[in-house]
């Protein structure tokens, strides 16, 4: 007699049970997170509040783009907010001297020129951490804006309003405002970007492992470059729509530490702090839940003094994840 083993189905590894808590595990949470918001509130699922939390997430939500893009690549940006302020100032400057449409042309170069000088200060100092690279650099953008701006709020011509608040505007037919549909466009060209060209592929490799990216014969310091060029390129985009948002004035001191939470949302959304891993979309996820938590706070009537400490602990579990999955591949 001849016995017959039935295959046993293979079981999921302990690896691809720590990716799936990485992938999915912030987005149930975030889909938690709305069933009870909308069990617990009759306001949640207004079509007024949820135009709001959109809106809310937009700032930092390009901030997170861009550190988002720079974290996988291995370095850290806390120019930022820096570069979002000082290019908002050059943006309302050259606004007044020549129209809105060269303002917001100017405002975005200067971004990209602000995120340049970045990388190559990260490229040049070498022997530095980026973290403190750029924590040194963002004090510099931020005296330049004060220096430019003599401390004062710079105001754009009071026919030039209408023109630089269009980013409050609402977006015909869709529900939403420009700078809502702005964080969708530059999330979906960023996470394609990351996804489907070259520039993303190196960066990920530099991110997993700039000696070997080097040693196979990429540029490490052009792809810093690009990155922070690209984050720089958030953050101007994110200043004028603060712009708009205060009624067309840029001052020195916008903005202050928003970095800090565009980096936890890019943690909290799954992209590894080390480097090499992540996703736009992922942070979109965390900036998407974070401003959830905030919304939340608000409409139960919880005392706000509580949020940080929720976020913090937020943070804390990605970052125990993210080092348990790197400990199960090492093995």
């Amino acid at each position: 007699m001849t016995e017959t083993s039935t295959p046993v189905a293979a079981q999921p590894s302990a690896l691809s049970r720590s990716f799936n808590l990485r992938d999915y595990g912030v987005v149930l949470g975030a889909v938690a997170l709305v069933i009870y918001l909308s069990l617990s509130t009759t306001t949640f699922l207004t079509t007024g509040n949820l135009t709001n939390v959109l809106d809310q997430a937009v700032v930092v939500g390009l901030l997170a783009c861009g550190a988002t893009m720079c974290i996988i690549s291995g370095v850290f940006d806390l120019t930022a907010t820096a570069s979002l302020a000082l290019s908002a100032i050059i943006g309302v400057e050259v606004t007044q001297a020549a129209g809105v449409e060269a303002g917001f042309v100017a405002a975005v170069l200067a971004g990209a020129g602000l995120g340049a000088l970045t990388g190559f200060i990260v490229n040049v100092s070498t022997a530095v951490n980026a973290f403190i690279a750029t924590l040194a650099t963002s004090i510099v953008y931020r005296g330049v804006a004060l220096v430019i701006t003599g401390g004062a709020i710079t105001y754009p011509l009071t026919d030039q309003l209408d023109g630089v608040q269009v980013f409050t505007d609402d977006v015909p037919g869709l529900g939403i405002t420009v700078a809502t549909g702005t964080l969708l466009v530059v999330a979906v060209v960023m996470g394609v970007m990351l996804w489907a060209t070259n520039f993303g592929r190196r960066v990920y490799a530099v991110g997993g492992n700039a000696e070997a990216a080097r040693l196979s014969g990429i540029r490490v310091g052009s792809v810093h470059i690009g990155v922070y060029m690209a984050s720089g390129v958030c953050s101007a985009l994110a200043g004028l729509v603060l712009v708009a948002r205060s009624g067309g004035g840029a001052q020195a001191n916008m903005a202050l530490g928003l970095e800090l939470s565009a980096i936890a949302a890019a943690v909290i959304g799954g992209t590894s702090i080390l480097g090499g891993e992540g996703a736009i979309w992922r942070g979109m996820v965390g900036v998407l839940l974070l401003t959830l938590i905030s919304n939340g706070f608000n409409l139960l009537g919880w005392d706000t003094t509580f949020q940080q400490v929720v976020q913090g602990c937020l943070i804390l579990v990605a970052i125990i994840t993210d080092r348990y999955i790197r400990r199960v591949r090492s093995t």
